[in-house]
């Protein structure tokens, strides 16, 4: 029947259609195919738990039990008055088959048991042969599969029932008793496929774990890096408009000055302009299409007090403590300490409810230390789990400055996060050219570099 008429058919009939190409793949093609029963896995789950001797004799054991098998169909066969070597040993080699070719085995069974119930006289299932043809199938359908063990078995029952003779109790015996070990073999092939199934999906299911965490971490990464050039981009755009604007207003500032300084400012503000235009074009692409830009300028330690406040609020109970020269930082750095901070008392909120923080500050010659430790949590209300985002995103910025950063659990359950953050002394050391150049009078120059100054802020819109 082809597969167009198949598709067109009955219910019944593509059913049975498909019977039959089911039998026809399990017991007719490639009969005679090579298939050696391998040795059973050294890291089973009792094997392995064997010493090395005795474990490469134990993997050996399904092969020892059918040659066993076929030692005793043998034996039965001997018994017999009347041509007891043939009458053993033909079903026996139709046993020791299964090791190799086991479909062929199976047709070689009930050939086997034609041929000993011609040469003898106990009928179509002598006690060779009777034994003979449970192994096999037994043997067959542990090493194929379920479907397999009903087409032999009922192949055997209708086998038996034409060829009997007058007493088909015999027949009946060996369908009764295959039945049962074929329905022992079929539930531990069952419930073996079951278990495999279940351990390559809860092998799926790790691995899709470790894919999942593994990109969340990246797009973490990812989300963290935006933010930070988010906000590089605002730090840096501002320097640089403020150098083009000084670089416009100088001139101005310097009575009858010589026309190579004049040019010479001017190729500064044109740099800083270019400058500052690939750095929008370069750093701008980060910005999803719905950021604005917020109106109020980035944070710093001197606002610290307002976060402080904020999370006091909400019940955290905060405590500052500032050591050293406070003094006035690159912003870059006093935006990540302040960023640090917050990330570090939002998890404190998070993970330990009820509990007391602490925010220590250190200015120190070469930086900046933080230090944000909590004690654990008190009270009913119960942790929110997180996914670990804020640890990634503190330690991108600390890296970022080339600087060191530890967070681990504290001895009494709480937390701790400790922060350096290095500062060039070149960059830490206050600038006072500027206030050297307000103390000193430029009369109406000065008047119209501010002038100057108004008009390219107005003009540039700011960073």
């Amino acid at each position: 029947m082809t597969e167009t008429q198949t598709k067109t058919s009955s219910p019944e009939i593509r059913v049975a259609a498909g019977a039959m190409d089911g039998l026809r793949e399990d017991l007719f093609r490639h009969v005679f195919a090579y298939r050696p029963l391998p040795p059973l896995s050294p890291e089973g789950r009792f094997i392995r738990r064997l010493p090395d001797g005795l474990k490469r004799a134990v993997v050996w054991t399904p092969h020892a039990l059918v040659l066993g098998a076929a030692l005793i169909v043998l034996a039965a066969g001997m018994a017999n008055w009347h041509f007891r070597f043939l009458m053993g040993f033909v079903p026996a080699i139709a046993v020791a088959m299964t090791l190799v070719r086991p479909v062929a085995a199976f047709w070689g069974s009930m050939l086997a048991a034609i041929f000993c119930a011609i040469l003898g006289s106990e009928g179509l299932w002598g006690p060779s042969a009777f034994i003979a043809q449970v192994v096999v199938m037994v043997v067959v359908a542990a090493r194929t599969r379920p479907r397999t063990a009903v087409w032999m078995w009922t192949l055997t029952l209708l086998f038996g029932l034409l060829l009997g003779g007058g007493d088909p109790s015999n027949t009946a015996s060996l369908a009764t008793l295959s039945a049962f070990a074929l329905l022992v073999v079929a539930l531990v092939h069952i419930r073996r496929d079951a278990a495999q199934e279940v351990r390559e999906a809860e092998r799926e299911v790790t691995v899709q774990r470790t894919v999942t965490a593994v990109e969340r971490d990246r797009r973490t990464l990812l989300e963290e890096r935006t933010t930070i050039a988010r906000e590089l981009h605002d730090v840096v755009a501002h320097h640089m408009s403020v150098v083009a604007i000084q670089a416009e207003a100088a001139p101005y500032r310097v009575e009858n000055p010589p026309p190579e300084l004049e040019q010479a400012f001017v190729t500064i503000r044109e740099n800083a302009v270019a400058a500052l235009t690939e750095l929008r074009r370069v750093l701008g692409v980060v910005r999803a299409e719905d950021y604005e830009a917020p109106d109020a300028p980035q944070p710093t330690l001197a606002v610290l007090d307002g976060l402080l406040d904020n999370v006091r609020e909400t019940g955290l109970e905060t405590e500052k403590v500032i050591t050293g020269a406070v003094r006035e930082l690159p912003q870059g750095v006093e935006l990540s300490a302040y960023r640090i901070i917050q990330e570090a008392l939002s998890n404190t909120l998070r993970h330990a409810p009820g509990a007391t923080a602490r925010v220590e500050i250190a200015y120190v010659l070469g930086g900046i230390g933080l230090r944000i430790v909590n004690g654990p949590p008190r009270g009913l209300v119960k942790p929110s789990p997180g996914a670990g985002h804020g640890i990634t995103g503190m330690r991108e910025r600390v890296a970022m400055l080339n600087g060191a950063m530890t967070a681990a659990a504290a001895e009494d359950g709480g937390y701790e996060v400790a922060v350096f953050l290095p500062v060039p002394p070149a960059e830490s050391e206050p600038d006072e050219r500027d206030e050297r150049g307000e103390r000193d009078g430029r009369g109406d120059r000065g008047d119209r570099g501010a002038v100057a100054e108004t008009l390219v802020i107005e003009r540039d819109g700011g960073a």
